[in-house]
């Protein structure tokens, strides 16, 4: 049986917080109300550490390709229990072709964590703002996503995903990675000073996951602050069971309680080089099929694939 231990951590000085907002008044109705919720939701915030690594267990069975990630953190689980410092885990990178399953497992692991998630996607990101916020004089300036989530939500340690992060782009003056230097480092991110409020708040327990197609476009620096992992594509076997996992939670989903239980050896064969992102849409797609055909079982002609454009040279 694994439950969930949780401990508190104030995340930001309450005096702080009051110091600011005096020294607010009349600057920016937005700011002096920002402080105010600081102040009404208190510093105090969860930190969970799962009781056992069994919790790791369901994470393993839907994301069996990410093995070795999750080997690490079975350890890292472990070595929380045995003391009481919490979870102490380096940022990760999750490096892999699209559609292996990366976003999925980065969301599903602050569940196994029994924590918060804040996906935050850098494709086409062209402004540091979005992560570390903008200062209070500018017209429309607000917190960053960081600060954001720690003063609403209710946990000191959410998981916060940074997906796509090679395709995120920006200037000198307005890299979005410029912040992570500081945040992904721990001694660092507990004074993590957000553009737009004059306060310091620790952000020293967040989880960080990044995810990449590829390591183009990361600064070298911010991959030394990092644990990096390549994720391959499932095996066929590991296909077939992540197939048979969402063909069962749509048939309990969709309550179709006269569907057989199981998929046959002939649809998991064609399923076994759709992507983990793909299968839910495939799956659904073939009940829809079978059931317009007035059948309880899915077969392999219910499965079908689309094929993938061909890049073609440009002018011919």
């Amino acid at each position: 049986m694994n439950i969930t231990l949780a401990r508190t951590r104030a995340v930001y000085d309450l005096s702080e917080v009051q110091g600011a907002l005096d020294r607010s008044k009349g600057r920016s109705p937005e700011l002096e109300a920002f402080y105010e919720r600081m102040l009404d939701n208190g510093a105090e915030r969860f930190v969970t550490t799962p009781s056992s690594t069994d919790a790791l267990s369901p994470l393993m069975d839907e994301c069996p390709n990410f093995d070795e990630v999750v080997g690490d953190l079975r350890r890292y689980v472990a070595l929380a229990n045995a003391g009481d410092g919490g979870v102490n885990v380096m940022p990760i990178l999750l490096l892999g072709d699209p559609g292996v399953g990366k976003t999925h497992f980065a969301k599903r692991l602050a569940r196994a964590m029994a924590t918060e998630c804040e996906l935050i996607s850098m494709n086409a990101l062209s402004a540091g703002f979005v992560i570390t916020g903008s200062s209070a004089s500018w017209k429309g300036a607000k917190c960053g996503k960081v600060a954001e989530r720690l003063v609403r939500g209710q946990y000191a340690n959410p998981v916060v995903v940074l997906d796509e992060v090679e395709k995120a782009s920006g200037s000198t003056q307005s890299d979005p990675l410029a912040a992570l230097y500081q945040l992904l480092e721990p001694e660092t991110s507990r004074a993590f000073r957000d553009e737009f409020i004059d306060v310091e708040i620790d952000a020293s327990q967040i989880f960080w996951v990044l995810t990449a197609n590829s390591t183009d476009g990361i600064p070298a620096p911010l991959l030394n602050r990092m644990a990096v992992y390549d994720v391959p594509a499932p095996t066929p076997e590991q296909a077939a069971g992540i197939a048979q996992r969402i063909y069962a939670g749509l048939v309990a989903e969709l309550k179709l309680v006269k569907f057989v239980p199981e998929l046959s050896s002939a649809v998991l064969d064609k399923l076994a080089g759709v992507s983990p992102r793909d299968m839910r849409k495939t799956l659904l797609d073939g009940l829809g099929y079978a059931a317009a055909d007035g059948r309880d079982e899915v077969t392999g002609q219910d499965i079908r694939l689309k094929a993938t454009p061909a890049k073609s040279r440009i002018g011919f």
